[in-house]
């Protein structure tokens, strides 16, 4: 099928800046769109932000302004460019990408990531 691998987290100070990315790889596949979400502890996993094959994007309100995703079709890569981070920024940040891949016949697919921490410190 099609495996993400993301790199780019870490620990950064609070006002700072990271850029996280995530490519899939696998054979005959056509991503429809790829995304961002991130998990705190104690808390559900929640969108970050999203953009489809045509470039439409989607953020969460807490990083409206702050984040911008980007997306690479050739390469199937999208990137997540994180500014001004906050401490509450801080979480597990998977990729996520959804698609077709052919088996014969097409087949959708909903991939995750492994995730990849961003700690943000005060």
């Amino acid at each position: 099928q099609v495996q993400l691998v993301e790199s780019g987290g870490g620990l950064v100070q609070a006002g700072g800046s990271l850029k996280l990315s995530c490519a899939a790889s696998g054979s005959f596949f056509v991503i429809d769109a790829m995304g961002w979400y991130r998990q705190a502890p104690g808390k559900q996993r929640e969108l970050v932000a999203t953009v489809a094959s045509d470039g439409r994007t989607n953020y969460a309100d807490s990083v409206e302004g702050r984040f911008t995703i980007s997306r690479d079709n050739a390469k199937n890569t999208v990137w997540l460019q994180m500014n001004s981070l906050k401490p509450e920024d801080t979480a597990v940040y998977s990729c996520n990408a959804r698609g077709r891949y052919l088996r014969v016949n097409w087949f959708q697919f909903d991939t995750w990531g492994q995730g990849t921490q961003v700690t943000v410190s005060s």
